[in-house]
């Protein structure tokens, strides 16, 4: 440990605090950011050839913030020599594959990334030079020894963790295969060398791994069966109005409900983040009218269908499958049981709290579940303004904040709380709708037309 101080140090190396990387770059600060990978990755279990990512090439590390940066998504496509080809493609939605290929470009020239440390413990070392601002002490595990840093400030960006209602390990191995959807391209083999496989999941990586089981298949491949506790097989809903539930009015409106009422609304609006692309729900039908005009078969499909147990079954000649799984209906209660060889989790992410924040768990502001309490400048130390966090604000933040084209914002909104002054405008009205009641009661007065507008010239020239 040296006596040197850090302005920032970021746990994790995800898109989002990749991005505060390459924004933080130019500003001076000295930032550094430990991750316990190789290399940057992104989603490669779910890194389908024609999958794209579902927001606009806008929403990069980078450009909502500063689109003169040179770790914009058009920066790399112009070095690599690709712009044209993208511009005469004609879709605003790179490939998902070629996202991950844009990070890892970024990765590999912005300053401050550290990789293969993992970060196993943070403690408050007591105050900084100036007598104020405390100073944290992070301790991180490399394959060489054991590393220490001293930072003021600590952005958290360690993502999430897949998430499944039963335990799937017991079930893995055996003659029978049970995973999580991260890792689907991984151990796709296996899946289709059984008889049978069964994918439970409402969102959109469910149907992807669906649809790309059932077009495998064949006519000898497995049964490819599919359930969702979703009342529906639902598209996303991707309508312009809708999307303004992403701007800044909407989150201060969000963020100001009581925490019910948060919870309540999130259950409300899956449609608007957890759904499906419209398009493959249409191409899934497609599939399944063209194997019913050959004859094969179509597998269960079952909406409004809830997982709430697995386990093993004894394989006999007439067994129906290696797995039994234990669903009831949402709709009536019913209880029913489904046999399957193999069993796909893609059941989501949730985050995970980590354990080297133990040494400072009594710094850390948390609600009465025992989730942070996120300030709307996303800071979670009770002082809120040092210890920000990225992408563990859902509850307290909205449907944005997994959301790429959201990680901009926040990324200008954590600088401005470190450098203590808005290095990147923040735009705070950019909707067209009203969320909530106005203020005091009353109709808000109209403002008043902008001096170039079309209303304004029309009167003058009365």
């Amino acid at each position: 440990m040296t006596g040197e101080i850090h302005d920032l140090l970021g746990v994790g190396i995800g898109p989002f605090n990749l991005g505060l990387a390459c924004l933080a770059e130019p500003l001076g600060l000295d930032a550094v950011f430990l991750d316990a990978r190789d290399g940057f990755a992104w989603h490669h279990g779910l890194m389908f050839d024609d999958a794209t990512i579902q927001v606009p090439f806008l929403a990069d590390l980078v450009t909502l913030a500063d689109p003169t940066s040179p770790y914009s998504f058009l920066s790399y496509l112009k070095e690599i020599g690709r712009l044209y080809p993208f511009y005469i493609r004609e879709d605003f939605q790179p490939l998902r594959a070629e996202y991950d290929a844009y990070c890892r470009w970024a990765s590999e020239r912005v300053g401050g990334l550290r990789w293969g440390r993992e970060v196993v413990d943070v403690r408050r070392e007591g105050r900084g030079d100036d007598d104020e601002a405390p100073v944290y002490r992070v301790t991180a595990i490399t394959p060489e020894g054991t590393e220490t840093y001293r930072t003021r400030h600590l952005v958290l960006g360690i993502g999430t963790t897949p998430w499944s209602p039963i335990d799937r390990e017991p079930l893995d191995g055996d003659g029978a295969v049970a995973l999580h959807a991260s890792e689907y391209l991984h151990r796709r083999d296996e899946l289709l060398s059984l008889g049978s496989v069964t994918v439970v999941g409402s969102g959109q990586s469910a149907a992807e791994i669906y649809h790309d089981l059932l077009s495998s298949a064949g006519a000898d491949g497995p049964r490819i069966d599919w359930v969702t506790r979703s009342p529906r097989f639902f598209p996303m809903e991707y309508t312009k109005l809708t999307l303004e539930m992403t701007s800044p009015e909407y989150i201060d409106h969000f963020h100001a409900l009581p925490a019910d009422q948060r919870d309540r609304m999130l259950r409300e609006q899956r449609s608007l983040y957890k759904g499906i692309n419209a398009d493959l729900v249409n191409e899934i039908h497609d599939l399944l009218y063209r194997r019913s005009v050959h004859g094969l078969p179509s597998g269960l499909l079952a909406a409004a269908t809830t997982l709430d147990g697995a386990a093993r079954e004894v394989r006999g000649a007439d067994s129906p499958g290696a797995l039994r799984l234990d669903l009831s209906c949402a709709d009536t209660g019913r209880p029913w049981t489904h046999h399957t060889d193999g069993l796909v989790l893609a059941t989501g992410y949730s985050p995970t709290p980590p354990r080297f924040l133990d040494g400072i768990a009594d710094e850390i502001d948390r609600d009465e579940r025992g989730r942070y309490r996120v300030a709307r400048d996303h800071t979670v130390d009770r002082a809120h303004s040092t210890i920000h966090v990225q992408n563990a604000e859902e509850h307290t933040h909205g449907l944005t904040a997994p959301d790429l084209g959201m990680g901009a914002m926040r990324n200008s909104i954590i600088l401005r709380s470190i450098c203590g002054r808005e290095v990147y405008p923040v735009e705070t009205s950019i909707a067209f709708q009203q969320f909530g009641a106005p203020a005091g009661g009353v109709d808000p007065a109209p403002p008043a037309p902008a001096h170039d507008s079309p209303t304004a010239r029309h009167q003058e020239a009365r």
